[in-house]
C-alpha cells in the first residue's frame, strides 16, 4: 500500500477543497493517504481583512513530514504564474532532506488554481516540477486519459501537467465537476504510479550513486 500525502496551501478554500478531491481520488486507489497544510505566513489580522479562510480541517505539516510518505501532491494557488510564498517558504526548509538524498525517488505532482483562465496555471505547475526535480522526486502529471481534457465547451483549469481550477476574479467561483473529477483521476493516478515504484524504489534513498550500489551488496 503507498502512503500519498496531499500538501496544499489555501487562502480562500479553493485549493482545500480540489485537494479533498486529490485525496478521494488517492484513497480510491487504496492508497493510504493523509491531507496537510503548510503554515500561513500573512498576519493574522491582514488575512482576517482579507477574508482568508483561515480555519481549515487541515493539520499543519512540518518539513520531515514529507519523508514518510511515497508521494505528494502539492496544491497551490498561483501567484503571477508561480506557486504561493507559503509554499515556497515550506520547501525551501527542506534542505536538509536534499543533502541527505531523502527524497529521491519519491513521487510528486502538482495541482493548482488561477483567477483567469490564462492566469498562469501551468507556469505554476512547470516551474513547480522543476523544484520538485532538484529535490529527486519523479514527476507526475495528468494524462490525457482523463479525458476531460478534451472538452471546450466550458471553462475549465485541466491541463496535462496537474489539475487546476479557475476561480474568477473575485473568487466566487468555486472547483467545477469538471476539475474536482481531474483533480480525482490524478489523486488516482499518482497513487497507482507510487505503489508501481515502491517495487523498484532502493531500500536506501539515502544512498549515493556513485559507490551506492556496492555499499549495499558489501
Amino acid at each position: 500500500m503507498a502512503k500519498v500525502l496531499i500538501l496544499y496551501y489555501s487562502s480562500y478554500g479553493h485549493i482545500e477543497r480540489m485537494g479533498q478531491a486529490e485525496c478521494q481520488g488517492a484513497r480510491s486507489a487504496g492508497a493510504e493517504v493523509h491531507i496537510k497544510r503548510v503554515p500561513e505566513l500573512v498576519p493574522h489580522k491582514v488575512a482576517l481583512s482579507a477574508n482568508y479562510k483561515l480555519e481549515q480541517v487541515a493539520p499543519v505539516a512540518q518539513i520531515d513530514d514529507l519523508v514518510d510518505y511515497d508521494a505528494v501532491i502539492f496544491g497551490t494557488p498561483t501567484r503571477f504564474g508561480n506557486m504561493a510564498a507559503q509554499m515556497k517558504n515550506f520547501i525551501d526548509q527542506a534542505g536538509g532532506l536534499w543533502t541527505k538524498d531523502r527524497l529521491v525517488g519519491k513521487i510528486g505532482s502538482v495541482f493548482t488554481a488561477t483567477a483567469s483562465q490564462h492566469g498562469g496555471q501551468e507556469a505554476t505547475i512547470l516551474s513547480f516540477h522543476i523544484v520538485l526535480l532538484h529535490l529527486g522526486f519523479i514527476v507526475v502529471g495528468l494524462p490525457y486519459s482523463f479525458k476531460g481534457h478534451l472538452g471546450i465547451k466550458d471553462v475549465q483549469g485541466v491541463t496535462p501537467y496537474g489539475a487546476s481550477t479557475i476561480v474568477g476574479a473575485d473568487g466566487a467561483r468555486m472547483p467545477s465537476p469538471l476539475e474536482l473529477e481531474a483533480a480525482h483521476y490524478q489523486g488516482r493516478h499518482v497513487a497507482a504510479v507510487a505503489e508501481g515504484c515502491n517495487r523498484l524504489r532502493w531500500p536506501d534513498p539515502g544512498l549515493r550513486a556513485a559507490g551506492g550500489v556496492a555499499a549495499a551488496a558489501e
